[in-house]
């Protein structure tokens, strides 16, 4: 088991701190047990850094179970604060994962419906116009969202161009049930423009590895033309999402 140096020496100390600050969490919130707490005022949730020694290995303890669960992480079976653990080799690692975890935190579980309920607070929604308007808000910033999940990059193709990214609904927004569902990151795939059209009319879904499943109806031609490097990788909730949309938007699966 690891042994934590507790209390954390200057140099454990302000090595926390610099990963902390670098990565959006600058909230210190005290030291309990040789683990430091940090906040963010953007991120949900807090996080726990410790040591061993300056020489690690280094620790990170979450809060938030939806980071948790998206990192996918291997756990640390050790004693400590937060839900779940984790123990990396060294600062190089720990700073590899750390910025995944605050884009976690920004984008789940409900940020981005934080953000929209903010902006259109004040918007009148009597009319057809006025109600267009505030779809238009959240599906903006529903883009921004996925951005940020998705690290601003097609999980299936590579292509990281913004203007060749889509923010594709896997439950089309007006069948959501709520703008919870709507603006949910996990209700949404970032795909490059040509994969979005197949997605969103229903030739071509995806199974639960993430692997794309092709309708009949797609042509050879345009098949060829759907290349992608990797299959997307899936949290239970995309696959709980996607049962609909292969049971209600997907057309005529190819055996």
């Amino acid at each position: 088991m690891t042994m934590i140096e507790s209390p954390q020496s200057f140099v454990v100390s302000q090595e926390c701190q610099k990963v902390a600050w670098q990565n959006g969490y600058r909230r210190a919130l005290g030291e309990t047990d040789g683990w430091v707490r940090y906040g963010s005022t953007t991120a949900k949730g807090t996080v726990w850094f410790a040591a061993a020694g300056h020489e690690g290995p280094w620790l990170l303890a979450l809060d938030h179970l939806g980071i948790a669960e998206d990192l996918n992480l291997p756990k640390a079976d050790m004693p400590g604060p937060g839900l779940v653990r984790y123990a990396f080799p060294n600062l190089t690692a720990l700073y590899a994962v750390m910025p995944r975890v605050y884009q976690l935190g920004v984008t789940l579980p409900d940020g981005p419906l934080e953000e929209f309920r903010a902006a259109v607070a004040n918007l009148p929604k009597s009319t057809e116009a006025e109600r267009l308007v505030i779809q238009r808000v959240g599906q903006d910033i529903f883009r921004d969202g996925l951005m940020t999940y998705w690290q601003g990059r097609c999980p299936l193709t590579g292509i990281t161009d913004p203007a060749l990214l889509r923010a594709s609904h896997i439950i089309a927004w007006k069948d959501c049930v709520s703008d919870a569902d709507r603006l949910d990151v996990h209700n949404g795939l970032l795909l490059s423009a040509l994969w979005d059209a197949a997605f969103d009319r229903g030739l071509v879904t995806f199974d639960d590895d993430g692997l794309p499943q092709f309708s009949r109806k797609l042509s050879e031609t345009a098949r060829a033309e759907l290349r992608w490097q990797s299959p997307i990788p899936l949290t239970d909730k995309h696959r709980a999402r996607l049962v609909w949309h292969r049971a209600e938007a997907f057309d005529d699966i190819e055996p």
